[in-house]
């Protein structure tokens, strides 16, 4: 199980990476990354903020247990809120030195959900139950929801994205796509997002997932 994430940035000449890495589920690791992150932008904020740690614990409606419950929500939904709100200042700061409707480029978060948090499609449940993954993921889908609700006003677009059954190693999906072809096309998705997007649940190839 993996709680860590690294934040990638781009300096002021968009030259080089700089990888700072944070515990999601550590509010003092948050705090001190959203700081760094500040130094390095030099002012300018923040355009896209993706939340992708995730975990899962692979368990059945039987064996599910509050601890493990819990581990995978602090991750997979406290997490992601925790450091939207961590970052949310620059993500601010970004949009209003940017002009123009609601974009990726402009300022956005985008919370890496799953199929499996889908309430109507229940996918995969004779492969795979994992109900706190399932559990999870669906919290977050209504957190970004509220954070569209709350951030728009902004002019911060909110997503959440289905990434496909992707070679992750949590051995949750099916996995039947690369890391590289799904992160691809998430991208191109991406790029395409605009104001009627704000709130909306879509997979890597821009389609919307049912709720």
């Amino acid at each position: 199980m993996r709680a860590l994430k690294d934040l990638a940035l781009g300096p002021p000449k968009g030259s080089t990476l700089v990888l700072l890495q944070l515990d999601v589920t550590d509010p003092q690791s948050i705090k001190e990354a959203a700081k760094k992150a500040e130094e390095h932008l030099e002012g300018r904020g923040l355009n896209l903020l993706v939340n992708n740690a995730g975990i899962a614990c692979d368990t059945t409606l039987d064996s599910e247990t509050a601890q493990t419950m819990m581990t995978v929500y602090a991750t997979n939904t406290v997490g992601p809120l925790q450091v939207s709100q961590a970052f949310c200042p620059l993500l601010k700061r970004a949009a209003l030195r940017n002009c123009g409707g609601m974009r990726c480029s402009k300022a956005a978060i985008v919370n890496i959900s799953s199929s499996y948090g889908s309430l109507s499609a229940l996918e995969g449940w004779q492969w795979k139950q994992d109900v706190g993954y399932r559990c999870s993921k669906a919290a977050l889908n209504m957190l970004t929801r509220c954070q569209a609700r709350g951030y728009g006003c902004w002019g911060i677009l909110c997503v959440s994205v289905h990434p496909g059954d992707v070679k992750t190693g949590l051995d949750v999906e099916q996995e039947v796509l690369s890391v590289a072809s799904s992160t691809q096309a998430i991208l191109q998705v991406l790029a395409r997002l605009s104001a009627s997007d704000n709130g909306s649940f879509l997979d890597w190839r821009g389609e919307v997932v049912p709720w």
